[in-house]
């Protein structure tokens, strides 16, 4: 041992190397497969670098205290003999094999300044893997089966997950994709949206459609599913009620303001005179030019078009398990439709910008009151998509 300390403290002050200090750190720090790692590293890079030796001694010594340390570790809990260390026994001899992957490209690695191979002994670790795997794999089948006998949805959504983890080790193990699936489904909150209509309004069918159909709103979720239609063989937890209570519309207006518009506007030059009327000359004796103005104006008729519609009512969480109202949020909006048209009477050079593009502009016919619905309902949309965002299904 003391002859090995002597090659790697010289390997170090030979090559300076920062990696050779940082893995004598994680050794000392107990973190020996990090250590490896880099090591491993160091040696694919360029194994006939000068360098080299100090690397694979390194690995040599990390490699010998993982193992060790796991072997220690997995003899203690095989002693203690509980079910629950079925997990950890899996992954320690799983690690243990995973561990000499690593290494088996590189060896065998030969030590050149010690004139002999590294020691890193290869070990079949199969069977301690496959008798803790199927052990472990036991444990899980019956932690799957105990959980789904609770027979309550968070309960069936651990489950899942433990399955999941058996087809991970074990794609096939037992019946544990039927089982999978069988806890997705009743880990499932089913919930069932609908729409209630309290005012004195016919709702477009489109716009039934459009606001029950959940898959618009972007709400996926591993664990909730939204229907606007009963299904069989489906017991519903939830209900979510869109309930409206107020569909005004406005009456259609029409209102008309007229405006004066004056403007100075260039209409040439000409040359400048003194009070005698001769022209005026600058320094040069050039004659001097001065604008000329003139000052027009125009009358505008600008009328315009309104109608809106109001959107009143609530949106109801309710449960229907124990047949009761769990939340409940307001929901509301207003759309307004306005147009506007102009019309003038004089010089149109004194029209502002906004006069020219209104003047452009021609009289309209108003939207009936579902065109205005379906306008309101994109803010109803996402209205709503905010408070399904906000508030969960589950308190």
């Amino acid at each position: 041992m003391k002859k090995l300390w002597v090659y790697l403290i010289l390997g170090f002050l030979l090559t300076g190397c920062n990696s050779v200090k940082r893995n004598q750190k994680f050794i000392s720090q107990g973190n020996y497969d990090k250590a490896i790692e880099i090591a491993v590293k160091k040696i694919q890079k360029n194994r006939n670098s000068d360098k080299v030796d100090t690397h694979i001694l390194l690995l040599e010594e990390a490699f010998k205290k993982a193992v060790n340390e796991d072997l220690q570790h997995i003899a203690f809990l095989e002693k203690d003999n509980k079910i629950f260390h079925t997990r950890e026994l899996y992954y320690l001899n799983y690690g243990l094999e995973e561990r000499q992957t690593l290494l088996r490209p590189l060896l065998p690695l030969y030590i050149g300044s010690l004139g002999r191979n590294a020691k890193l002994p290869i070990v079949d670790y199969s069977d301690q893997i496959l008798e803790s795997r199927n052990e472990y794999l036991t444990f899980l089948y019956d932690e799957g089966h105990r959980l789904m006998s609770h027979d309550n949805t968070m309960d069936y959504r651990k489950a899942y997950t433990v399955y999941c983890e058996i087809i991970d080790i074990h794609p096939n193990y037992k019946d544990s994709k039927r089982l999978m699936d069988d806890s997705h489904f009743l880990g499932t909150d089913f919930i069932m949206v609908s729409l209630q209509n309290d005012t004195f309004q016919i709702i477009p069918y489109q716009l039934e459609r459009d606001l029950l159909n959940f898959n618009t709103y972007g709400l996926d979720d591993f664990w909730t599913e939204y229907h606007s239609e009963l299904q069989n063989g489906i017991q519903y937890n939830f209900e979510i009620l869109l309930n409206f209570r107020t569909i005004d519309f406005s009456p259609e207006r029409i209102s008309e303001k007229e405006y004066h518009r004056e403007k100075e506007i260039k209409t040439g030059w000409e040359y400048k005179r003194d009070r005698n009327g001769n022209i005026v000359h600058d320094d040069n004796g050039d004659p001097i030019k001065i604008d000329t103005y003139e000052t027009v104006s125009a009358d505008i008729i600008i009328t315009t078009q309104t109608k809106s519609v109001f959107v009143g009512g609530d949106v109801i969480y309710r449960d229907l398990q124990k047949n009761r109202d769990m939340n409940r949020h307001p929901l509301a909006s207003e759309f307004i439709f306005e147009h506007a048209f102009a019309t003038y009477y004089g010089d149109k050079r004194a029209l502002t910008d906004q006069d020219r593009i209104l003047i452009v502009n021609r009289f309209v016919h108003f939207p009936n009151d579902a065109q205005m619905l379906l306008d309101a309902a994109e803010d109803v949309k996402l209205q709503l998509k905010e408070i399904l965002k906000d508030h969960s299904i589950r308190p």
